[in-house]
């Protein structure tokens, strides 16, 4: 009889867990999606209805997919290629709409009041939690956010101040240099020669990053940026599909191998800390590279210091943000420079004015009054041809953004890509190249509006937007000293997203030596 009971009273519990579990499950994918839809449509805003489960996410990848099998060139919105199904979604519903990702939706916010609004309330649209596999592969203060985030930026600040940054110059000249002789081999025997630039620049921005990172230890970087390539194929492949908790843990093919890149990215890079350390405690290492400035930065705080996978996580956001920010800003410079040859022609005046052969120094790079021509140009690549699509929070409570009232659980996303280019903003010729909008600053630009923010805006702007203009200001004046470069009839423009937006088949130059 006692059995029996027992026998009873487990099975009560395992029917009330199963409809727990199922009720939670059924309010996740049904319930919630369609008592939020109905709450947005009330505040004005309009988009698709709802579709179980996978929300937008089947159409926007199978637009994707159609967009890269078509011919496609400079006078197409970008978003035609990148991002299809936002751009078809504000067309058809207007400014004040949203998309569904997966059970989620979230609202595209594109009026410049309010995207600063959201930039400046940091507590109260704080960033979308990234899938555990980003997490891998971007972790670190962008992923952070309260106190945690204030403790890591204050530890990480120094290590940018332009004083420092002026010790990464020599890095940066050397890795240009290096990149511009194996340029010059290749033209040795004749005026001109077709080349692949992309490939070249990768490497120029990785070299740069590792060196200015972790000094005489680049030659591990290698194998580090190696790693993360393949890292960042496999989350993207993971992003275009329906979030499932506790998904990653299944022993899947594209799992396992996650956690072994993983696992030898952070041995390797805990390895390099740890020597390192011990070497600055001993007085036996400097401290002019960026693990050094951190390491320095952090051994000083009294209160809470940064741990080993603190650091580490780091350091795989200097390795990651760090080379693919300036590469893609690279290498669409290259591109349009190429497509409009009076621009080259006038930034290598200035170049040459400025500095003739001879090496580019900090203050000249840096003073936007001397160099800007090349200033005005890598803004306008930015605005046209950004780092990314859109930026993305959460609203966790019931929060007022203008005239909308945006309840807890949805998302919104500052589409960059479209607030960049709207002709609302910036005339009617908003998709042309033309750098001279920026001839008397960004603020004389935006009309001193929000709406050119590469790097992000406010508080949380991208810590390392110095590092990366530097470089690229430096990379630029190098190349301009020593080649003339077009376009190659074999270049196709083909844009894709990679996390970062990218040459899908490379960049092939004519290159000319001076």
């Amino acid at each position: 009889m006692e059995a029996s009971s027992s026998s009873s009273v487990a099975v009560s519990i395992i029917l009330v867990i199963i409809v727990t579990l199922g009720w939670r499950i059924l309010n996740w994918v049904w319930f919630k999606p369609k008592t939020l839809e109905r709450f947005l449509r009330q505040q004005g805003l309009a988009g698709n209805p709802y579709r179980f489960f996978h929300g937008d996410l089947k159409e926007s990848v199978a637009m994707i997919k159609q967009a890269r099998s078509q011919p496609f060139d400079f006078s197409q919105h970008l978003a035609l290629r990148v991002a299809p199904f936002l751009l078809q979604i504000l067309n058809n519903y207007g400014k004040n709409s949203f998309i569904w990702i997966g059970p989620i939706p979230r609202v595209n916010i594109t009026n410049p009041v309010h995207i600063k609004e959201v930039f400046t309330k940091i507590n109260e649209f704080q960033k979308v939690k990234m899938l555990p596999q980003f997490n891998v592969l971007i972790p670190g203060l962008v992923s952070y956010e309260g106190d945690k985030w204030a403790k890591h930026r204050k530890i990480i600040n120094p290590a940018f101040h332009q004083e420092k940054l002026k010790l990464m110059l020599p890095v940066f000249y050397q890795c240009c240099n290096e990149m511009i002789e194996k340029w010059e081999k290749l033209i040795t025997t004749k005026e001109s020669c077709e080349l692949d630039v992309w490939s070249y620049l990768q490497n120029l921005s990785r070299d740069c990053i590792s060196r200015a990172a972790f000094g005489s230890n680049h030659e591990q970087g290698k194998r580090i940026f190696q790693l993360l390539k393949e890292l960042s194929i496999l989350i993207m492949q993971a992003a275009q599909t329906v979030y499932i908790p506790g998904w990653r843990f299944l022993p899947t093919k594209a799992n396992q191998r996650i956690k072994e890149i993983d696992r030898e990215i952070q041995a390797s890079l805990k390895s390099m800390i740890s020597k390192r350390e011990n070497a600055m405690k001993a007085r036996e290492a400097t401290n002019d590279d960026l693990l050094g400035l951190l390491i320095e930065s952090n051994l000083r705080e009294t209160k809470e210091r940064l741990s080993i996978q603190d650091v580490i996580d780091e350091c795989k956001l200097f390795y990651f943000a760090g080379q693919e920010t300036t590469s893609v800003l690279l290498v669409w410079t290259m591109i349009l420079l190429s497509k409009y040859p009076h621009w080259q022609a006038q930034a290598r005046e200035e170049v040459l004015q400025v500095f003739g052969g001879k090496k580019p120094e900090f203050d000249g790079l840096n003073h936007l009054k001397v160099m800007l021509q090349v200033t005005m140009i890598l803004y306008e690549v930015l605005r046209l041809y950004p780092v990314g699509i859109a930026f993305t929070r959460t609203v966790s409570e019931e929060t007022r953004l203008g005239d909308l009232i945006l309840p807890a659980g949805v998302q919104i996303a500052l589409p960059i890509i479209l607030v960049q280019q709207d002709p609302e903003l910036w005339g009617k010729d908003a998709a042309e190249f033309k750098p001279e909008r920026f001839c008397e600053g960004v603020s004389k630009a935006t009309k001193n509006q929000v709406s050119f923010f590469p790097f992000g805006w406010g508080h949380r702007i991208c810590i390392g937007q110095n590092f990366a203009l530097l470089e690229a200001k430096m990379a630029v004046a190098i190349i301009l000293q020593h080649f003339s470069f077009q376009l190659s009839p074999s270049y196709s423009h083909a844009p894709h997203s990679i996390i970062t937006i990218q040459p899908e088949h490379g960049a092939q130059l004519i290159l000319r030596k001076l």
